[in-house]
């Protein structure tokens, strides 16, 4: 198989695991220098979860991983998540990679997450029947000029403390509800989920309040990021949000931060405010996903 070009048929093909980490971090760097997309995806929480799946297949030429896959067969429906090194590309590796995922997935509908999105992935997946259900930019704001935007009328700020965690809860499902596709969840699950990360800042995330006190907007930072930002619906269009990310990004250079980061959905119109604060496009994320007859 893939003969046709120089150098595929010497490759080394077979499993891989934990041992491998290191080189599948150095794929992935390799993938996002070239491609862009989540910075994170090169560090271990999501390199296992997204490739040390039930089933994985790697090459190496000269001792160095060039490509590599994982399958979750363990759920419905399977997932698979592949990477090419940019200087193999053009070779079939990916086709190649992709028929073994979607072997492993059997009769299960399968779902493809990338992490470092490219045009030739796009147009891999598309040709094999797959269809685009997500796509998200990835955004990047060098912290050496911070926006300066004004407190709206009667708003203001102040840090999250797990004592108002209800009111955080009901500002957070206050701005969703009315977007297309949220679910829900159980407060204490939500909240439980901020408070077991341990990237959660707390001191740096926000919750703005409007002159009655009534909470009207927030925004969770989990390390360097800018997680979620909400602003419930009678205080859209008036600069919430834009001051909200102004402080949050404020409050991380005086922490000593370089750089900040958010990802938002490709048609998300919040995505022309973020830039206009001075975020800049870093890449893409998407996931395909192919149903079974």
């Amino acid at each position: 198989m893939d003969r046709t070009y120089p150098g595929v048929d010497a490759l080394t093909w077979k499993e891989f695991g934990e041992e491998y980490l290191a080189g599948l971090a150095e794929l992935a760097e390799a993938c996002l220098a070239v491609d862009g997309g989540l910075p994170l995806f090169a560090g271990p929480p999501l390199l296992r979860a997204r490739l040390l799946q039930t089933r994985t297949l790697g090459a190496w030429h000269d001792g160095t991983l060039v490509a590599a896959v994982g399958a979750g067969t363990d759920r419905r429906p399977a997932t698979g998540t592949g990477l090419v090194h940019p200087a193999w590309r053009g070779r079939g590796l990916g086709g190649r990679l992709l028929s073994w995922a979607d072997e492993q997935a059997g009769d299960a509908d399968l779902l493809l997450t990338t992490e470092s999105w490219s045009a030739d992935a796009d147009a891999l997946f598309t040709a094999r029947g797959f269809d685009q259900t997500f796509l998200e930019w990835v955004l990047r704001h060098d912290l050496d000029a911070i926006p300066d935007v004004a407190a709206p009328d009667g708003v203001r700020t102040e840090p999250i403390t797990w004592e108002i965690g209800p009111d955080l809860f009901e500002t957070y499902r206050a701005s969703f509800a009315d977007r297309p596709g949220f679910v829900e969840p159980e407060a204490d699950e939500w909240l439980g989920e901020l408070r077991e990360d341990d990237g959660y800042r707390p001191d740096l995330s926000l919750i703005a309040r409007g002159p009655d006190g009534t909470a009207v907007g927030f925004l969770n930072v989990i390390d360097n990021w800018i997680d979620q930002v909400g602003v419930v619906p009678g205080w859209r269009h008036r600069r919430v949000g834009a001051y909200l990310v102004a402080s949050a990004l404020r409050a991380l250079a005086a922490d000593g931060a370089g750089e900040a980061w958010l990802c938002v959905n490709d048609n998300n119109p919040a995505a022309a405010l973020y830039r206009r604060l001075g975020f800049h496009d870093a890449g893409r994320r998407a996931r395909y996903l192919r149903r079974r007859p």
